[in-house]
């Protein structure tokens, strides 16, 4: 079958490592399911598994990929649930297993004409949703969707901020936030991608460390050291942080004297389950909500695409398709 591989590490290069071509079908393991991908979408998740983080190079080759959308054995047309892990290890939740992965860590992933996953993993595609539209929600979507839900403590007309306009997470943030009922404050660097975000749902935009017209409930927090003082320094006294990434830096100084002062929660998420990617699924049906989408292209033009994801210049998601 045909696939986008790692075939290589480089902190560096990372795309000096990407390979595309024909490889052997692998042996699953008994009891998985065999999905003939449509579509799947690229995440940052992958540039860095490219990097050599999160996997190590006794496991390469590596078909890459987490999001997919596509047709069973069986006929049937599914979204594809990244998170491999065993939800009774999890206390009810398989994001929680200690020794859960996504797909592409341990296990072959998307960017292929077949992917393989456990039957609890493939979830019925609402005949609403396009195969490129649900191929965009297992990760960035689903991310976005529980730090929201799950995690952000946030109420109906609360506002949140969200740091980042225009990576995954934060794009699809905005958008659902939106939806949900929250008042929607986003950042970003970059003008055209501030105006973007107001199109996508925010109601106000800001230069990245701005200051705030006032504090704000809850911060979706994706981007790491360079963001991270604007963020606690934004939050009301008692609000929360809920942080999924660190692109720019995974240790920035905490400020714990602001933390314990203005009792604020830090959260960490990753994910969701498989019944937060239903219930996203749902929301995305009932309200005719769906991803913003850059740009696509057929999986034997991969390079292009991760190109693009490199180069940092997107606002949405890049979508792959067979």
């Amino acid at each position: 079958m045909y696939a986008a591989t790692a075939t290589s590490i480089d902190p560096e290069d990372p795309l000096s490592g990407l390979t595309l071509g024909e490889i052997a079908e692998p042996d699953p393991p008994q009891g998985w399911v065999r999905v003939a991908v449509k579509a799947a979408s690229l995440n940052h998740h992958d540039l860095w598994t490219l990097r050599g983080v999160g996997i190590t190079i006794d496991r390469l080759p590596m078909v890459l990929g987490c999001d997919a959308a596509g047709v069973t054995d069986d006929g049937d047309e599914v979204v594809v649930h990244a998170v491999i892990g065993d939800k009774d290890a999890g206390r009810g939740d398989e994001t929680l297993d200690p020794r859960r992965s996504l797909l592409s860590e341990v296990h072959p992933g998307t960017f292929a004409d077949h992917v393989w996953v456990p039957a609890e993993n493939v979830i019925p595609k609402p005949v609403e949703l396009s195969f490129v539209e649900a191929a965009c929600l297992p990760t960035a979507w689903l991310t976005a969707y529980r730090m929201l839900m799950t995690k952000s403590r946030l109420r109906m007309g609360d506002t949140v901020l969200v740091q980042g306009a225009g990576g995954g997470v934060a794009t699809a943030a905005i958008q659902l936030a939106d939806v949900l009922g929250f008042r929607v404050w986003a950042t970003s660097r970059s003008e055209e991608k501030r105006a973007r975000a107001l199109q996508l749902g925010a109601h106000e935009v800001f230069e990245t460390g701005a200051r705030l017209p006032e504090r704000v409930d809850a911060v979706i927090e994706t981007v790491g050291a360079a963001t991270w003082s604007h963020s606690l320094k934004s939050l009301r006294p008692g609000g929360v942080v809920v942080v999924s990434g660190a692109t720019s830096g995974a240790n920035p100084p905490a400020d714990l004297s602001r933390v314990y002062f203005l009792q604020l929660s830090v959260i960490g998420s990753t994910m969701g389950t498989r019944e937060e990617l239903a219930a996203l699924l749902e929301l995305c049906v009932d309200t005719g909500l769906r991803p913003t989408i850059d740009a696509q292209w057929d999986l034997h033009d991969a390079r292009s695409a991760f190109e693009r994801l490199a180069s940092g210049d997107v606002v949405g998601k890049l979508v792959l398709t067979n």
